[in-house]
């Protein structure tokens, strides 16, 4: 592990960088909402056009990780294709068409005559994405980053390096047409450059790390900068004893099997031990036609779990075709088990019991939390926000799919006409304190 005193200083050109970077983002931060539309547009229409050379060049970063025997989910994460590619620009489109997260005023208040306040939405300024694959997040964080008026550095992993050179290539040239500067968005290419962005406070703003739990959890340690995050994806689905079980099968099975290697797929599975046995009956044979070795405690294993799960399974973060499965006794030790286990990524309850329904809603403490649902609809396309920036397990905002509104803050602005606080602190004047229409 590396140290703090360890982090390399920035370079003078990486200095260089973040600064044309942030002065970029300041002239971002005036443009017109017309203006960052546009650039998207353009943006969306560039990549469509670029289309075949990125999927070439991702086809040769994949060739040369499954040389270098890189793992399935990490594999899977690093796909860029065409349905793939076509969902990214979907999404860059669907940012575009979102109403304007600038210059929102959320407070307006006449303080005394002459003296208002208010209280208005701006970007962050710039934000530090570091990634390990997934070369789909240069897309989604630029078209996030240019939307809501905000700079981004971008480092990726080595093994998308060719994806992500022409990815950025192919933004710089469509803002290259645009009324948005191309150096709001820079991409750094070495390990020394991304340890070196952690010393940027000043710089940037924020980080966001998307990646395994270790590269999450050692930028956390390494930087003063603010850091967006989660460390694990250990997502919980409960079969309660009031579930249709036909549905209940079909969403565990989405759950865990839609896309194993994202952060939102299920990692263990919770059943009332009223309906176990007639579920598992059902679920097991599908669950091995997907592939998924199921890892089970005593009680599952006599209903047919083959495998048995450790005390270790029911905190790991499997992110490909494993899951553990758990008998429990009723609804308030699957709660506590979730409780105790779980990372407040994403849960989901199977229930027609509404009551039952309400009480998992209120009482887990998750970003997400579902009723009757697969817990892969926790992605920011599936919200509706176009992209994310990243999932946020934090209990402050922004949680969840983070998308545009995770990248604003606001600021409080005051008009007057010669006012000063003497005035009031001696009595001579005192606030009104009149709230204004927005």
């Amino acid at each position: 592990m590396t140290t703090p005193s360890l982090i390399p200083e920035p370079t003078q050109d990486l200095y260089q960088r973040a600064t044309l970077v942030r002065r970029s983002a300041n002239a971002l931060s005036q443009a017109s909402d017309k203006q960052r539309k546009s650039a998207l547009i353009a943006i969306a229409k560039t990549l469509e056009l670029r289309s075949g050379e990125i999927v070439r060049a991702n086809c040769e970063d994949l060739n040369n990780a499954s040389k270098e025997g890189i793992g399935e989910a990490l594999m899977a994460r690093l796909k860029l294709d065409e349905v793939k590619l076509a969902s990214a620009i979907e999404g860059v489109r669907q940012v575009a068409s979102l109403c304007d997260p600038l210059g929102i005023r959320q407070l307006h208040r006449e303080l005394d005559h002459e003296l208002t306040l208010e209280r208005v939405t701006v970007p962050l300024g710039v934000i530090g994405v570091i990634f390990e694959a997934r070369p789909d997040v240069v897309i989604q964080i630029a078209s996030l980053a240019i939307r809501s008026g905000n700079g981004a550095i971008l480092k990726g992993g080595s093994e998308a390096r060719l994806t992500n050179k022409v990815l950025m290539a192919t933004l710089h040239e469509a803002l290259e047409t645009s009324e948005v500067n191309a150096n709001a968005l820079s991409l750094l290419t070495t390990r020394q450059e991304s340890l070196a962005l952690l010393r940027l406070d000043g710089l940037v703003d924020l980080i966001i790390p998307r990646g395994s739990n270790e590269l999450v959890r050692f930028i956390k340690d390494n930087t003063r900068i603010p850091v967006l995050g989660h460390a694990d994806g250990i997502c919980h689905l409960y079969i309660d004893s009031a579930a249709d079980l036909t549905q209940a099968s079909r969403i565990a099975i989405d759950s865990k099997t839609q896309y194993p290697a994202a952060c939102n797929a299920i990692e263990t599975l919770l059943i009332h031990e009223d309906i176990a046995q007639d579920f598992l009956v059902q679920a097991i044979p599908e669950f091995e036609s997907y592939g998924v070795t199921l890892l089970g405690d005593l009680k599952s294993q006599e209903l047919g779990v083959k495998g048995s799960a450790q005390d270790h399974d029911w905190s790991t973060e499997y992110l490909d075709l494993m899951l553990s499965v758990k008998i429990v006794h009723s609804i308030d030790e699957a709660l506590e088990h979730i409780r105790y286990y779980g990372s407040r990524h994403t849960e989901g309850i199977v229930t027609t019991n509404k009551e039952t329904a309400e009480k998992f809603l209120s009482s887990v403490d998750s970003s997400g939390v579902y009723h009757n649902c697969s817990t892969r609809f926790a992605d920011g396309f599936r919200y509706g926000f176009g992209a994310e920036i990243g999932i946020s397990t934090q209990t402050l905002p922004p949680r969840g799919p983070v998308g545009l509104e995770g990248l604003i803050t606001y600021r409080y602005r005051i008009r007057g006409n010669g006012h000063i606080a003497n005035d009031y602190s001696s009595g001579k004047r005192t606030f009104l304190h009149k709230d204004l229409p927005l």
